[in-house]
């Protein structure tokens, strides 16, 4: 079965490294227009790009500070612009900021990471809404994280909640915008190998590896399948306002 994602316009945000990187290629290798949204890592979003260029695809950058009020808003606004349409929205962006203990989280750090990885989606989110709506529907996929189910690892607390607040967030936009033929779904990875966790404690890591059913640790590419799945009319008509983890059995929510 085709997916039917050619010819459709698609804004990944934080697609220059990671996730966001392997679902921008993904999606242009199925066909669609691709936007890519970056901040500070802007030869590595170019790369991405080149490398969908080459590859016979479309591709265009598009940077801004989603930490910043109006910013989602303005690269949702420039994308749709540039691609002509916005069929597909993927808020990949977010990040944890820094670890702090539960006793050290001030309220600078409760904003930023709420901003980020709340706000920017929601501004994003209810700038694509009207830009879908007009090519008669279309998918929101959200970005969560097994961190908003089991509170995340030590000094992630913010950084969970911010995931946890995603997933419900999902959920709701999903009742609010079914009625706009938009559906709205999230993946919530475990831990993947990615520039994230970069600075994550080996020991760490081997203590999640064995506490997953399949071995091993998650990569980019294990996310790809679940969220072009997700994206595609084809394959998910029916599906919304679900959370599918991608964790390798590491968590099995009820």
């Amino acid at each position: 079965m085709q997916l039917g994602l050619a010819g459709k316009g698609v804004l990944v945000t934080g697609a220059s490294t990671g996730i966001g990187a392997a679902l921008a290629k993904a999606f242009a290798a199925e066909g669609a227009l691709v936007a890519i949204h970056y901040n500070a890592s802007e030869a590595e979003a170019a790369e991405v790009a080149a490398a969908i260029t080459a590859a016979g695809g479309t591709a265009k950058l598009f940077r801004g500070d989603f930490g910043r009020q109006g910013e989602a808003r303005r690269v949702v606004e420039e994308a749709a612009k540039a691609l002509g349409r916005l069929d597909i929205l993927v808020n990949n962006a977010g990040a944890l900021i820094r670890r702090a203990p539960f006793v050290e989280i001030d309220r600078e750090l409760y904003e930023q990471v709420l901003n980020l990885n709340v706000g920017s989606l929601l501004e994003a989110s209810q700038a694509a809404v009207p830009h879908i709506e007009a090519q008669g529907g279309g998918a929101i996929i959200n970005l969560g994280s097994i961190a908003g189910n089991n509170g995340g690892a030590p000094g992630s607390g913010i950084y969970a909640t911010a995931k946890a607040a995603v997933h419900n967030l999902t959920r709701n936009m999903a009742m609010e915008l079914g009625g706009r033929n938009i559906r709205v779904n999230a993946i919530a990875p475990g831990v993947i190998l990615t520039p994230f966790h970069a600075a994550t404690p080996p020991e760490r890591l081997e203590f999640v590896r064995k506490s997953t059913q399949l071995g091993r640790l998650g990569t980019a590419e294990d996310c790809v399948g679940p969220v072009l799945f997700l994206a595609s009319d084809a394959m998910s008509a029916y599906v919304t306002g679900q959370i599918l983890h991608v964790n390798g059995g590491q968590l099995m929510p009820a």
